[in-house]
């Protein structure tokens, strides 16, 4: 019975410790966050939260037995990845892993499994951490405090009695004002440069922080008080269905347009460059340029037809779901098909004009759907759709952690200034991130001297005039570049060395 009232008193006070955390985390994140271009400061501020969470922990008696758990070190990776690297389109897909990363640490930290559920939990559960990422700091307030303890205290009566005070003597003290300003110039003067600091920067600090406050709050009761968010195992069955019937018309009319269209592309394929170039009113630049982000827009959408249709499907006959499996997997062989159609036009269309950063993530993101599609085959196909989206979930986070290895910015610059015959970009180059300045100064003494001294000019100008010196913005890639241009200036001509540590 003790441990019992000692475990309830625990979880009393866990409230408490949930609004002292988030106030000071609010105020953190004001300190850490304000400072942009975002770096450093962003893995600082995620430490701090899961050590948050980690405290909480223990001083609640809460116990951490779900899967979430195997999330907290890539969640890190995550966070270390704005430190690391420097590309805003990298950033962007950064945080939104950090941010997905976060949700499932929030669902599934305390107990639950993560390897099978369906993508409709995923999705319902990412729902209901941002409802309460929203509004659980109100339930925290009016819920889990535990206000009758506390009004007990004896500290309770002064504060309430300052409070008082405070709503008597704020519109005396704002009456007087205005008289003593309307009295003396100067004292006008002071007064209004006192409320313009007041509301240029003291309260744009309270509710920037503030709202990161109302957030963790939120955040830290649906990761450690809320109630444990269950839902049926797979996904939830559907108001109406459709026959095999209808599912092999509808299939069957895409695998007929499918097969036509590669048909027509076989010959492509296998036919060379000489059989785009021999057919009537058709270039190489033509084929190349036309038809891949439409490849690529017909192969993601293949994917939620099939899950749809699969999930309306009568599962009343394991025949029918036999037959189910054989139209798919001809639409998805087919589909590869098509996938290799794209990636021809590509690298066609790489070789005539280069890489860019939307070819080249586009071509990664058309990789990962190969990967996914080979993964619902060996789920979905197979009658284990529980697992699927499980393995979505895993080979997106293992794409994002190969994207910052291999550094996107530096293999658009390789690949362009590997092109042989072809002139070099080099303002687009160097319009890029920080992390593209190891590659251009490694290759500088390959360029021609004109081209050589407008590319450090261009790096010089950009890199030593717009860094910042703020600690909380620091960022690997942008000190290397820092670095990389202040060797020589770029008047002297003699590059010896520039690259190097």
């Amino acid at each position: 019975m003790e441990g019992y009232e000692e475990s309830e008193q625990r979880g009393v006070f866990a409230g408490l410790w949930v609004v002292g955390a988030a106030v000071i985390l609010g105020l953190l994140g004001d300190v850490l966050c304000r400072a942009t271009p975002w770096g450093l400061n962003v893995v600082v501020w995620t430490s701090l939260l899961l050590g948050t969470v980690s405290v909480i922990r223990r001083g609640g008696g809460i116990v951490f037995a779900g899967e979430g758990r195997w999330l907290l070190w890539p969640t890190v990776f995550f966070a270390a990845t704005f430190a690391w690297r420097d590309s805003l389109t990298l950033q962007m897909i950064n945080g939104f892993a950090l941010l997905a990363a976060l949700a499932l640490i929030a669902l599934r930290l305390r107990t639950g499994h993560l390897r099978v559920m369906a993508l409709s939990e995923y999705m319902t559960g990412a729902w209901r951490v941002l409802g309460q990422s929203l509004t659980g700091s109100a339930t925290v307030l009016s819920a889990d405090l535990p206000w009758q303890e506390l009004s007990s205290e004896r500290w309770v009566g002064p504060a309430s009695a300052v409070g008082r005070g405070l709503l008597i003597g704020t519109p005396l003290l704002l009456i007087f004002w205005n008289f003593f300003a309307s009295a003396d110039a100067f004292f006008e003067q002071l007064s209004m440069s006192l409320f313009e600091w007041l509301f240029a920067h003291l309260l744009t600090h309270l509710f920037f922080a503030a709202g990161i406050a109302w957030l963790c709050g939120g955040f830290l009761r649906e990761t450690l008080l809320a109630p444990i968010w269950s839902s049926p195992q797979g996904s939830s069955p559907p108001r109406w269905t459709l026959s095999i019937i209808e599912i092999c018309v509808a299939l069957g009319l895409l695998n007929l347009l499918f097969l036509a269209f590669v048909i027509v592309q076989f010959r492509y394929l296998f036919g060379g460059v000489e059989t785009i170039t021999s057919s009537p009113g058709l270039t190489v630049a033509i084929y190349a340029r036309r038809g891949f982000f439409e490849l690529v827009t017909v192969s993601a959408l293949v994917l939620p037809v099939l899950l749809s249709a699969h999930w309306l499907l009568e599962k009343n006959n394991p025949r029918h779901e036999q037959v189910f499996y054989g139209c798919a997997g001809i639409l998805v062989v087919l589909l590869f098909v098509i996938m290799g159609s794209a990636m021809q036009r590509m690298w066609l269309y790489q070789h005539l004009y280069g890489l860019t950063e939307l070819r080249f993530y586009t071509t990664v993101f058309m990789g990962w759907l190969a990967v996914v599609f080979l993964w619902f085959w060996a789920t979905v196909l197979r009658g284990k759709r529980e697992r699927f989206a499980f393995g979505v979930l895993v080979s997106g986070g293992v794409v994002v952690i190969l994207l910052n290895l291999f550094n996107p910015d530096a293999v658009i610059a390789r690949t362009n200034l590997n092109r042989r015959g072809a002139a070099f970009d080099y303002h687009y180059v160097t319009s890029l991130s920080a992390d593209v300045v190891p590659t251009l100064v490694k290759a500088l003494p390959q360029m021609n001297e004109e081209t050589r001294q407008t590319v450090l000019a261009l790096l010089r100008t950009r890199w030593l005039q717009t860094t910042s010196n703020d600690w909380r913005s620091w960022n690997w890639s942008r000190a290397s570049a820092v670095r990389l241009v202040e060797v020589r200036p770029a008047s002297q001509p003699t590059l010896e060395g520039i690259g190097r540590p």
